[in-house]
């Protein structure tokens, strides 16, 4: 079972809080800000998707497409309605949830690699009407003039104010989805991983629970691509792609899916990997990311967030030898 301390959250807090202050007077570092931006908006939806896989064991591989919904929807109203950004991001969200129980209802009925097949389907889907709708979302070009986010009049027109915000919004998530999975709720979910048959015996409905799991999930998701939008100020397919949809699942992989905190640390490590740190290797990335997979999947079958369960396994076993 899943708890969170008070103390733990708010020394992380602080550290994220500190952390462009003391990156801004380290030359190495000064570009890390930039970088924990991405990281925050990746953390969204890799909680998510560690909610819907780890928790409620169910396996997608569409996430990517949630993610772009959240982006051009936003992208598309706010520079061509001149709708205001944040109801341009509520509205996305709306949208997405739509979508999402449109495509939930039907694939939640899948199990195991079904379920992965059917989202991955509407994953390449999506990337197609990406692509082929030049009109609304300028194809394989992109669209720009995507406007910044500002709250009263306070631009977020820095690179720190916007890790503020991103930060801010994705502590918030990472609290209100501890709260759920200490809920009863996250008690079913857990129920649901286990035994589907065993959940529905207990009076759970299980279809219902999938699908609301689904949908949430894949709401973070289009918050993220929002925030990435409004932050780039452009955006293309390329963004939202197969490839993006297994980096998502190599960073719940790498952190462990069944513990959010994983999920967290995972998509830390493949985000600066990919961002700072791999591009000595450049054609090869993809081996490397591979390489990762089978090392975690071997060795690691709970990712880092279960080492300290795997150290102590070890220590009483060799304390009893």
């Amino acid at each position: 079972m899943l708890r969170i301390r008070q103390t733990p959250i708010t020394v992380f807090a602080l550290l994220i809080g500190v952390f462009p202050l003391i990156a801004g007077r380290i030359a190495v570092i000064e570009n890390y800000p930039d970088v924990m931006i991405f990281v925050g908006i990746y953390c969204l939806i890799t909680i998510g998707l560690s909610l819907l896989m780890g928790y409620a064991g169910q396996i997608s591989l569409g996430h990517a497409a949630f993610y772009g919904l959240g982006a051009y929807v936003s992208s598309i109203l706010t520079t061509r309605y001149g709708i205001n950004a944040w109801l341009g991001m509520g509205a996305a969200m709306t949208v997405t949830a739509l979508v999402a129980f449109a495509v939930g209802a039907p694939s939640l009925k899948l199990k195991g690699h079904y379920l992965a097949m059917a989202t991955l389907a509407f994953g390449i889907i999506v990337y197609i009407i990406f692509n082929e709708e030049t009109a609304w979302t300028g194809g394989p070009d992109g669209m720009g003039g995507i406007p910044g986010l500002s709250l009263f009049g306070f631009e977020f027109d820095s690179v720190n104010r916007y890790y503020y915000l991103v930060w801010s919004i994705m502590l918030a998530v990472f609290c209100f989805t501890v709260n759920i999975i200490q809920s009863p709720a996250g008690r079913a979910l857990r129920a649901l991983h286990t035994s589907e048959a065993a959940c529905g015996a207990m009076g759970v409905d299980v279809a219902r629970l999938k699908v609301i799991v689904f949908v949430y999930s894949a709401v973070l998701a289009s918050l993220a691509g929002s925030l990435y939008a409004h932050y780039m100020n452009f955006v293309n397919p390329s963004s939202f792609d197969i490839n993006f949809a297994i980096k998502l699942l190599i960073m719940i992989a790498l952190g462990g899916m069944h513990d959010i905190r994983g999920a967290v640390i995972g998509t830390f490590l493949i985000s600066f990997l990919s961002l700072e740190w791999l591009h000595v290797f450049e054609d090869y990335e993809s081996i490397v990311y591979g390489a990762i997979l089978l090392v975690v999947t071997v060795f690691l079958p709970n990712g880092i967030a279960g080492l300290p369960t795997m150290a102590g396994r070890w220590l009483k076993h060799k304390s009893r030898g």
